[in-house]
C-alpha cells in the first residue's frame, strides 16, 4: 500500500492533476453504467448509454496509465507538463462530448444533421488527433532518452507506447471510414464499418497500463533484474501475438469469437501467457514490509 499511495505523493503536479481526473472520468463511467442498467437501455448502437460509459471507464483508466508510465520517462518539466496537460484536456473534452450528445439522444460520432452535431463531431476527431500527438511526444522520448534505469521498466514502457500507437492509429482509421461513409450518405455504414475494428481498438488500448504494471509488481521481487527482463519480454511478445491476431481478425472483418480454431487457439494462448506472467510475477513478490524500500521514481531521479 505504502508504494502505491507513494505514486500520488512524489507525482509531479501535472501527474497528479491527471490521475484526480482520469478518476473523475472512470467515475462518470460508472454513474452512466448505473443510469444504463437501472433504466434498461439497450448495450447496443449509436445511440446507447454505453458509449459514455465506456469512453468514461476506458480515457479514465488510459489518462491514468499514461501519466504514471510516463512519469519514469526523462523529460524536461516543461515539455512533460505540455504534452500530459494537452492528453488530459483532450481527454475530457472526448468523454463530455460524448456523454452529451448520448444524454441529448443523437450520435456522437459521424453526426453532420445540424451544424452544432457537425461541430461536435468534428471537435471529436480534433481531440483525437491532440492525443495521438501527445502520445507520438512520450513515445519518442521514451525511445531516444535513457528512462527507468531497470531495463525491464523501460521496455514495458516503451511497448506499452507503441501499442497505444496502435490502439490510436486504429481509432484514427476508424473516424476517417466513418467520416467517409456519412458524408456520403451512409451514417449506418459509417457504424458499421467503424464497429469492426473495435476489437483491436479496445486490445491495444490498455497495454500502456498492463505492460508497466507487470514490470512494476516485479520491481517489488526476490528476483534478480536479469529475471524480471526475461517475464517483460515474454509478457510483450505474448502482448504483441494477441494485438496481431486481433488487428488481423478486425481488418479482415472476423469475430474474433467465430474465429476459425487455430486462430482462436493462438489468441487464448496469447492472452494466458500474458495472464500467466501476471500471476507469476505476483507469485515472487516480497512481504509487504519490504515495499517501502524501493525506491520512488523521483528518488531514482526520473
Amino acid at each position: 500500500m505504502n508504494a502505491v499511495t507513494r505514486i500520488w505523493h512524489d507525482g509531479r503536479r501535472a501527474e497528479r492533476a491527471a490521475y484526480a481526473v482520469g478518476a473523475a472520468l472512470f467515475v462518470s463511467g460508472l454513474v452512466h453504467a448505473i443510469v444504463l442498467l437501472a433504466t434498461g437501455g439497450s448495450w447496443l448502437g449509436p445511440l446507447s448509454m454505453r458509449k459514455a460509459v465506456t469512453f468514461g471507464l476506458s480515457f479514465g483508466l488510459t489518462l491514468a496509465s499514461v501519466a504514471w508510465a510516463t512519469s519514469f520517462l526523462t523529460l524536461r518539466a516543461r515539455l512533460r507538463t505540455i504534452l500530459l496537460g494537452a492528453f488530459t484536456a483532450a481527454s475530457v473534452a472526448e468523454v463530455v462530448l460524448v456523454s452529451m450528445q448520448t444524454w441529448r439522444g443523437v450520435p456522437s460520432h459521424f453526426n453532420f444533421e445540424t451544424p452544432f452535431d457537425n461541430v461536435v463531431s468534428m471537435t471529436l476527431a480534433a481531440g483525437g488527433g491532440v492525443i495521438i500527438l501527445t502520445v507520438i511526444g512520450f513515445t519518442a522520448a521514451a525511445l531516444v532518452e535513457p528512462g527507468p534505469d531497470a531495463p525491464s521498466l523501460r521496455l514495458a514502457v516503451r511497448a506499452g507506447l507503441v501499442v497505444l500507437l496502435v490502439a490510436l492509429a486504429t481509432g484514427a482509421v476508424m473516424i476517417a471510414r466513418g467520416v467517409v461513409l456519412a458524408r456520403g450518405g451512409d451514417p449506418q455504414g459509417a457504424y458499421t464499418t467503424a464497429g469492426s475494428l473495435k476489437p483491436l481498438h479496445a486490445v491495444a488500448m490498455h497495454a500502456i497500463l498492463v505492460l508497466p504494471a507487470l514490470a512494476w509488481v516485479l520491481r517489488f521481487s526476490r528476483w534478480p533484474e536479469a529475471h524480471r527482463l526475461r517475464v517483460v519480454v515474454l509478457a510483450v511478445v505474448a502482448d504483441a501475438v494477441l494485438t496481431a491476431v486481433i488487428g488481423i481478425e478486425s481488418f479482415t472483418g472476423v469475430d474474433p469469437l467465430a474465429a476459425p480454431l487455430p486462430v482462436l487457439g493462438l489468441s487464448a494462448l496469447a492472452a494466458a501467457a500474458l495472464a500467466g506472467c501476471g500471476l507469476y510475477a505476483l507469485t515472487g513478490v516480497e512481504p509487504a514490509v519490504r515495499f517501502a524500500r524501493v525506491p520512488s521514481g523521483k528518488a531514482r531521479g526520473r
